[in-house]
């Protein structure tokens, strides 16, 4: 993965419904890409470059809305997105 702007990342998670990934991935996937959607319209448009800022924005969502998860849910997103850390600069 390397992803440099919040198109290719999208681009990414469209990818992943046409390579053989786990449910769990996928389901990361999906809810992953919607709070980046909605937090990256404070930063730019879509070919705004990845920033550690954003990164970290989304993490505070994403934990502010752990009661809606189960805790294994939970586990599989923190998870998925702790992979992508390294695509955000």
């Amino acid at each position: 993965m390397t992803q440099k702007t919040l198109t290719d990342l999208y681009h990414y998670f469209d990818s992943l419904f046409d390579q053989e990934v786990s449910q769990d991935t996928l389901f990361a996937s999906s809810y992953v890409r919607g709070f980046i959607a909605v937090e990256a319209v404070n930063f730019g448009d879509d070919n705004q470059p990845l920033t550690q800022q954003l990164y970290q924005q989304v993490l505070a969502k994403i934990t502010a809305a752990k009661s809606e998860l189960s805790q294994q849910d939970q586990t599989i997103v923190t998870n998925f997105y702790d992979l992508l850390q390294s695509e955000f600069s």
